[in-house]
């Protein structure tokens, strides 16, 4: 690596070492000072002319470049053994779509017997919206902490990521005869901004135009690229965060509602414990391996939790209340998958080679 990178790669690993205490960091801000984040929110027309202008929103963008960043980091050609051996990804995706047909129904019956005035609909919306999501990218960061098996998250990712302009509408679509009143509209309604773009243009475009960028590159640009593209994705992950949480706070504090706090902190737990435990259960039946059990456990809990919120601020604008378990959620996720890797024996994490 040439010393021009160098500042940058220290600062990425700088930045990654510290990312739970600037994650808490992002929530803070949010609470406190929640009128940047509010305005970053909002959609700003940016005239192209007299005439002409670009409607921009802070939080696709910035989601776009965390995944362009994900897309680029994908060592695609590992994934070859995955694809002549394809067992435990074929699992990892049944499982994907299976898991969230059997916890929110059950999470839905226990709501239903809570004195909330619509069943928890709100939260059972939220929580839909989490696991129709594709399997986040960052799971790939705690299988290699974990030693896990790199090339099956990776494969686990992409797939789930390519196939989700197919798999959101279908899980949502499934999933909304469980809610009443006004939320299942609005989340029918959703279905159509799902299907209709924005799982493609905002979730698969970016991550397949990084996976491209990585195969056209040659292996010295493409390391000079990835000097620049990783933490100015650390950093845009950031903002998202703060971005999101603006607008969960923000409404919070205009209105408090401290049970609304601690039910969607419950219900994020619920949820995310028993997608776990599923995916761990899961494994050991199958009898994989325990690199492939570790990824396969980890893709059946964390969910692009970045993608639904920014899904429910377009989808749903007049709800940022349902942001609050998706926060919940983001941070609970990050926690099991710490314990899941903490469960097996550390040891060095192998760094491929560009390409």
């Amino acid at each position: 690596m040439t010393t021009a990178c160098a500042p940058a790669d220290r600062a990425s690993a700088w930045l990654r070492h510290r990312l739970g205490r600037a994650v808490l960091l992002s929530y803070t801000c949010a609470l406190f000072l929640p009128g940047p984040g509010l305005w970053l929110g909002h959609t700003h027309t940016i005239p192209l002319g007299p005439v002409l202008g670009l409607p921009l929103s802070a939080a696709p963008c910035l989601l776009s470049l965390v995944l362009f960043s994900a897309g680029i980091q994908v060592p695609v050609r590992e994934l070859g053994r995955v694809l002549r051996r394809p067992s435990a990804l074929l699992a990892g995706l049944a499982l994907h779509l299976a898991i969230p047909l059997l916890v929110i129904p059950l999470v839905a019956f226990l709501l239903h017997k809570s004195p909330d005035t619509d069943g928890g609909s709100g939260l059972i919306t939220a929580m839909i919206l989490i696991v129709a999501m594709p399997v986040a990218a960052g799971a790939t960061v705690w299988t290699g902490k974990g030693d896990g098996d790199q090339p099956t998250m990776v494969g686990l990712v992409l797939a789930s990521t390519l196939l989700s302009p197919l798999t959101t509408p279908l899980v949502i679509q499934l999933l909304a005869p469980l809610l009443s009143g006004g939320y299942a509209n609005s989340l029918t309604a959703s279905v159509h901004t799902a299907g209709g773009g924005f799982t493609l243009v905002g979730v698969v475009l970016p991550c397949a135009a990084g996976i491209l960028v990585r195969l056209t590159l040659p292996a010295s640009q493409l390391r000079r690229a990835l000097s620049v593209v990783a933490p100015g994705a650390l950093g845009g992950s950031l903002v998202l965060t703060y971005v999101n949480a603006s607008g969960a706070l923000g409404s919070f504090i205009a209105q408090p509602r401290p049970l609304l706090i601690v039910a969607a902190l419950a219900v994020a737990a619920l949820v995310c414990v028993l997608s776990f435990v599923l995916g761990r259960g899961a494994a050991r039946l199958l009898r994989l391996a325990p690199p492939a059990a570790s990824s396969l456990t980890l893709a059946c809990g964390m969910n692009n939790s970045s993608a639904s919120a920014v899904l429910i601020t377009t989808a749903l604008p007049d709800k940022p209340h349902l942001l609050l378990p998706v926060l919940a959620y983001g941070l609970l996720q990050k926690t099991a998958a710490n314990r899941v890797v903490r469960a097996r024996p550390q040891h060095p994490v192998y760094a491929s080679p560009p390409g």
